[in-house]
């Protein structure tokens, strides 16, 4: 039976369930009484003493595939290619078409040197690309924005929740994408941008941004729904087989839904700030996509929230089952005591050592006694079952 925060869960997803062509369905493991491990936490290191704009990457190892990718579009025509050489972008910089370029494995300092000397980067924002341990913001530099969130997704192969940082600029005609991983889920976007489907190809840059910020949330809505089908299903058998392994997969959930909403809440404030700033890089028409936006990210946190409060209450019931058990297996090693009390009374005072005891010289004395304990020990075993204790 599931709980009615369980109920509130689902209500979260209705919007996202017609939006079927981007979701996909949980894949249950074949044995239900297992839970798969959750997501690796990584360990991250800062570089402390170091002045303000120093290039560090704070991450998870170092590659050098690092690969650069520009699509230039407009109404009537879209380019694709690779970019070998940074200073290639600067052509780019105030075309009259827009101009997407999007850097995978971003973890080289001076690749963002780069593209901070060449753009005109400010060296905080240059430092806030490298720290992937960077709270979820937006920061108005004039000339362009600056966002930085975290993408979450699903590792089907792994079966586990993925993380890495995205670093957004939003000039006038440009995007610039930094990603800490390669590979991504904006395949679709790009499949819109080279067969003109939708609007994105009579748009702007800012338009490009918010396509790229509503992916990242319809994820959200991805992961939050495996890990909800986890947690339901750590529910259901808190019900039927409260094992000690349960226990250490409900505070593995706890801790992954803590870093969700650590991820997603301040998302809803860049959000916000992306609707209501003065900057002339956000266009008035892309004011509603932006309060649409807003309304997917509030789903998705009301969603954090009733399963925090699912898991709360599971929680609470494994504990409850845990303990009803003991109480159950008390009552009855209390009950065999009170029925071999009276019994082990009879025997104690019939090994007494004393001369005269008349049951001794009783020829059936042994067989009585023995039978005197039965029925002592069957009238007491009547009166708790009658008494429904056993």
């Amino acid at each position: 039976m599931t709980c009615p925060a369980a109920s509130a869960g689902r209500m979260v997803f209705s919007r996202w369930s017609r939006r079927a062509a981007v979701k996909r369905r949980i894949s249950v493991s074949a044995d239900q009484r297992s839970v798969a491990p959750s997501r690796t936490r990584r360990r991250i290191s800062s570089a402390p003493g170091l002045p303000p704009g120093s290039l560090v990457y704070i991450g998870s190892g170092r590659s050098p595939n690092t690969r650069i990718t520009l699509i230039d579009y407009d109404e009537h025509d879209v380019t694709e290619r690779e970019i070998r050489n940074v200073a290639d972008c600067l052509a780019f910089k105030n075309s009259e078409s827009v101009t997407w370029i999007n850097v995978d494995e971003t973890k080289e300092p001076g690749l963002v040197a780069d593209f901070g000397k060449v753009l005109g980067f400010h060296p905080l924002m240059q430092e806030d690309i490298l720290a992937t341990d960077q709270r979820a913001k937006v920061e108005d530099h004039g000339d362009y924005l600056y966002v930085v969130l975290k993408m979450l997704s699903w590792d089907n192969a792994k079966d586990e929740m993925a993380i890495e940082q995205m670093s957004l600029v939003l000039g006038g005609t440009y995007v610039i994408t930094f990603q800490e991983e390669a590979g991504d889920y904006f395949d679709p976007l790009r499949e819109r941008i080279r067969e003109s489907l939708g609007r994105i190809r009579r748009q702007g840059a800012d338009y490009l941004a918010y396509s790229l910020l509503d992916m990242i949330i319809d994820h959200y809505f991805i992961v939050l729904e495996k890990l909800g089908d986890r947690i339901e299903r750590v529910e259901d058998l808190v019900m039927t087989d409260p094992r000690q392994e349960l226990l250490r997969e409900i505070h593995r959930l706890k801790r992954d839904m803590l870093f969700v909403r650590k991820s997603v809440w301040p998302v809803r404030e860049l959000v916000a700030s992306l609707r209501h700033t003065d900057s002339p890089l956000i266009a008035r028409t892309t004011a509603p996509y932006l309060r649409d936006l807003q309304d997917h990210i509030e789903q998705v946190i009301e969603g954090v929230d009733a399963y925090q409060n699912l898991l709360s209450d599971t929680l609470a019931a494994y504990l409850s089952t845990l303990s009803n058990r003991t109480n159950t297996v008390m009552k009855i090693v209390a009950v065999f005591s009170a029925v071999f009390m009276p019994l082990t009374f009879i025997t104690g005072i019939f090994g007494m050592n004393f001369r005269h005891m008349p049951p001794l010289e009783w020829d059936r004395g042994f067989t009585g006694t023995l039978m005197t304990m039965a029925a002592i020990g069957i009238v007491m075993l009547a009166f708790f079952v009658r008494r429904r204790w056993l």
